[in-house]
């Protein structure tokens, strides 16, 4: 009979068996910072070779999308 036991509030993990077992425990490690500090998120979903990533104030997001490359700043142009 095997018999697993996972407290979490000790962190601990007791395992009785009487042959070889592996045991694997992963715990989720603290979240990163966020994308933006005013939670707006990036769409890159249209993405390509070049892209610049810009603000869409319209929808409240960055994107990197297919219309703003590199190869679309020209100096004056309209972006």
């Amino acid at each position: 009979m095997t018999t697993v036991n996972i407290t979490t509030t000790k962190n601990t993990v007791t395992v009785n068996e009487g042959d070889a077992t592996v045991v694997t425990v992963a715990t989720q490690g603290p979240q990163g910072p966020n994308f933006a500090t005013s939670g707006a998120t990036l769409n890159d979903s249209s993405k390509v070779d070049g892209s610049v990533v810009f603000f869409d104030s319209s929808s409240g997001t960055f994107k990197a999308d297919a219309t703003t490359t590199k190869l679309t700043l020209v100096n004056g142009g309209n972006f």
